[in-house]
């Protein structure tokens, strides 16, 4: 047997979220030394009503466990019965996900092997197409007096496992088991080989589900260890239960380091749009405030896509629209006690402003304090939020260098990334005169901490004649 003692279970939800949604039966088959010593199950009031799609699935209806204890009430029950055991189940990551959030919210831990049946089946039988849990029953002649119900489910595992025991000698079994045992639980759809094939340098990686769409995209200078992570979490998140369940290829894009692997990152995401890269896909306006002038205050919102000019140190903040740029910079009037009236937030008319009639502001407008004084606490409040002037002549590439003698130089001028040059002529095409740039406040970031992070940059001046010679970069792996 795989084990002294197993358990296998099953449990009925109320939906797909282990977040959101909760427990409405719990089926266990406790086996030790190969024999069978306990059946149990219970129904769980998972104090939400259960959707009529799921009453027709199960046949577990809201009156049914109205009356049945919470899973508060059933938490250490389930946990003695679950404790050094192996946990088995179809599709596990659904049941151990479930069952992980239950314990969680009644404050108890829970932590044991978890063995997959899904991916044993598959393990074993690779000449099969199909491994959920109705076509394994076919296959092997399994019956099941009441599908759907969680103990006749965890039996149907229980008699799975005495079949393969027929089927195949003991000592592939026992190695098959042992290396599941070793791996990150894969999602079912995803073959469990590609994770010998991630390479372990720096770079993206890109999930897809049904019909090749783009799930997600992130990075790492390890990218099988990151992939992994995905793989061993126990889903408190609700994103990373839904990716999984959707998931069915995995690809990625090697870089030469951090940099590279950040920024191609940041451009695959707001390029291709991935349903669960919410924060670095969004493409849309930017402002900043300007602030100058001595006479008076002038504060001018720019956007920040499509300036005149370079960057400067006179420019503050990266609001996401107008709204947002104005409630930033009222808020920062009535912590400082600026004057609404000289910051553009008020209309201008004669006498003080609303602010310095209910005592808030310190008289900017009426003459008893100076522009000076006014301007220098505004500029101060904004200080965190500064955009640094461009700490360069002009465009510039930093050169990464990576394994197996791989060079690539990222290219920059006034802050905007105009991309990842592998050779030299794409390095030139970059440099090219009337080439668009764009502001993109993820790559200023991005760039903007390597500068400020003490390493040791390899920079390239590609400033008109002080460029470098093309056969001196060795851009080529």
């Amino acid at each position: 047997m795989i084990a002294e003692r197993i358990a296998f279970v099953d449990v009925e939800t109320t939906g797909t979220n282990a977040n959101r949604c909760r427990v409405t039966e719990i089926g266990i088959v406790r086996v030790e030394n190969g024999q069978v010593v306990e059946q149990w199950s219970s129904l769980v009031n998972p104090e939400q009503s259960i959707p009529p799609a799921i009453e027709r699935l199960t046949g577990i209806t809201t009156d049914m466990v109205e009356a049945a204890p919470t899973f508060a009430r059933l938490g250490e029950e389930v946990l003695q019965r679950l404790r050094g055991h192996l946990f088995v189940a179809h599709n596990a990551r659904f049941d151990y996900s479930f069952l992980k959030n239950e314990f969680r919210r009644a404050g108890m831990a829970f932590q044991e092997k978890v063995l997959c049946t899904v991916k044993l089946s598959r393990a074993l039988y690779p000449h099969h197409r199909r491994h959920n849990l109705d076509a394994i029953m076919k296959r092997h002649g399994l019956g099941c007096e009441d599908r759907h119900r969680a103990l006749a489910d965890a039996r149907v595992l229980w008699d799975f496992l005495q079949q393969i025991h027929r089927d195949v000698p003991a000592s592939t079994i026992e190695k098959t088991v042992a290396d599941l045992l070793k791996r990150p639980a894969t999602p079912v759809g995803l073959d469990p080989q590609i994770l010998d094939q991630v390479p372990t340098r720096p770079g993206v990686y890109l999930f897809y589900g049904e019909n090749d769409a783009l799930l997600y995209v992130g990075k790492s200078i390890n990218l099988r260890s990151r992939v992994m992570s995905h793989f061993s979490s126990d889903h408190r998140s609700s994103k990373e239960m839904r990716m999984a369940q959707q998931l069915s290829r995995l690809d990625w894009q090697e870089t030469a380091g951090e940099l590279g692997a950040l920024l191609l990152e940041s451009s695959l995401v707001k390029q291709r749009q991935p349903l669960f890269n919410r924060k670095l896909r969004r493409e849309q306006a930017l402002f900043a405030y300007r602030v100058g002038g001595e006479g008076r205050v002038q504060v001018e919102l720019v956007e920040l896509g499509c300036l005149p000019e370079p960057l400067d140190e006179r420019l503050y903040g990266m609001f996401r629209s107008r709204k947002e740029a104005r409630s930033r910079l009222d808020a920062i009037a009535k912590e400082q006690g600026l004057c609404p009236r000289l910051l553009g937030l008020e209309a201008h008319r004669s006498g003080p402003c609303f602010s310095r009639q209910l005592h808030r502001c310190r008289g900017a407008c009426t003459g008893e304090e100076s522009v000076q004084a006014h301007n220098l606490r505004l500029v101060s409040a904004l200080m965190s939020q500064s955009i640094r002037a461009w700490p360069f002549s002009g465009p510039v590439g930093i050169r990464e260098r990576g394994w197996g003698g791989r060079n690539d130089i990222h290219v920059f001028d006034d802050w905007c990334y105009l991309g990842t040059a592998a050779s030299t002529s794409q390095l030139w095409d970059m440099l090219e005169p009337g080439r668009e740039k764009v502001f993109d406040p993820d790559c200023y970031k991005i760039l903007d901490r390597f500068l400020r992070g003490g390493k040791d940059l390899d920079v390239l001046d590609l400033t008109g004649d002080d460029r470098p010679n093309p056969d001196q970069l060795s851009l080529e792996v």
